[in-house]
């Protein structure tokens, strides 16, 4: 049984990354990498449906990291433009998201803060809240519409606009541990957080503009991993998973 009733769900763009069925030429080298792995999107699209027919609402910000990253790739780019490139990424990323869940018989919308009719509505969040009482989901694409903002910043915004019950973030870390596991064998994970605790300690694994708006808003935040892609109907269900961040005095 849904813990909750209404979801914004933030996706990271590299969970359907292709890097596992890259081509290869003759020496070995790298020829391409498809930057969405059909089957990875296959996977959890069909974990988003196993949700949304609990009845469950959902909202969902799609990550564009898989086909651009502005702070990783954009060095010589003029920073507003490398975001704006980044909020291109999500749109596509976002179209892909909407078309597999609607070949499984789930109605989307896609709404992009950047007006571009002829691929998305134009996000207004009353039109958007209607959508999701109506059963459908609702894919938020082109990050804020503003530059210098991360799609984190850009999912606690879009959940506090359309009155979700919790933000959960699909990252590619299962959840925010004492010290980086990759690093420390000894670090231990993090059931639940409060946001000023998060805040102080300078964690990395939300980012910090996003952590200080739920907390102002004080809407709880989930991360969680998206390694397997169960772990959305998982964290859905309340289920041991993650690490929640909330107001916990």
């Amino acid at each position: 049984m849904a813990k909750y009733k209404r979801v914004l769900i933030k996706l990271s763009g590299e969970a359907v990354y292709g890097s596992d069925i890259a081509e290869y030429n003759s020496d070995g080298k790298v020829k391409s990498v498809p930057v969405i792995d059909r089957a990875k999107l296959d996977r959890i699209c069909c974990e988003l449906k196993k949700v949304h027919d609990m009845g469950v609402e959902i909202g969902i910000v799609f990550g564009g990291g898989n086909i651009w990253r502005g702070g990783r790739l954009g060095e010589g780019f003029n920073r507003t433009r490398a975001d704006h490139m980044g909020m291109l990424a999500t749109v596509i990323n976002s179209i892909a998201l909407s078309e597999t869940l609607e070949n499984l018989g789930v109605e989307t919308r896609v709404m992009s803060s950047v007006e571009m009719p002829q691929f998305a509505e134009t996000y207004i969040p009353v039109k958007a809240v209607s959508h999701l009482e109506k059963g459908k989901v609702v894919i938020f694409a082109g990050g804020t519409g503003i530059s210098h903002m991360t799609t984190d910043t850009t999912s606690v915004l879009r959940g506090a606009e359309i009155e979700a019950d919790v933000v959960m973030l699909a990252k590619n870390i299962d959840a925010i541990y004492t010290a980086d596991p990759r690093l420390d064998p000894t670090a231990v994970r993090i059931p639940r957080l409060d946001y000023s605790e998060f805040l102080a300690k300078g964690l990395k694994a939300i980012d910090a503009t996003a952590a200080a708006y739920a907390m102002e808003n004080n809407l709880p935040l989930l991360l969680f991993g998206l390694d397997d892609p169960e772990n959305i109907v998982t964290a859905i269900c309340g289920g041991e998973t993650g690490t929640i961040v909330e107001k916990t005095n």
